[in-house]
């Protein structure tokens, strides 16, 4: 699956100052990295967004958003955010931001 090159510079440029961000290209999409921990993904036109369990049932009743089901069996605690959800600065910031904040509670990986 390709994936949509502007969306990704886009959020290459809202985590250009944070000092632990990274990316990585995977499953056929981009992977964007805190401290090593998937935050989000540009995958296609929309992108896959780490918000952890706890916060998963709020995230899903958003606009936009829907379960991320990869590998055909939904991800508890991952959704995907439609083209449409992303197209405006402030929801782009919205959306990195909830994974951002998840994964950069998370023990860092090597």
């Amino acid at each position: 699956m390709a994936f949509d090159e502007g969306l990704a510079q886009r959020v290459r440029e809202l985590l250009e100052d944070h000092p632990y961000a990274s990316e990585k290209k995977m499953f056929g999409g981009l992977g964007f990295m805190i401290s090593g921990n998937m935050c989000v993904g540009v995958m296609g036109d929309g992108m896959v967004v780490r918000v952890g369990p706890p916060n998963y049932a709020h995230a899903l009743s958003q606009a936009y958003a829907k379960e991320f089901d990869f590998t055909g069996k939904p991800m508890n605690g991952w959704v995907m955010i439609a083209a449409q959800g992303l197209a405006e600065d402030k929801d782009l910031a919205y959306w990195l931001g909830r994974g951002e904040q998840f994964a950069s509670a998370l023990m860092p990986k090597a």
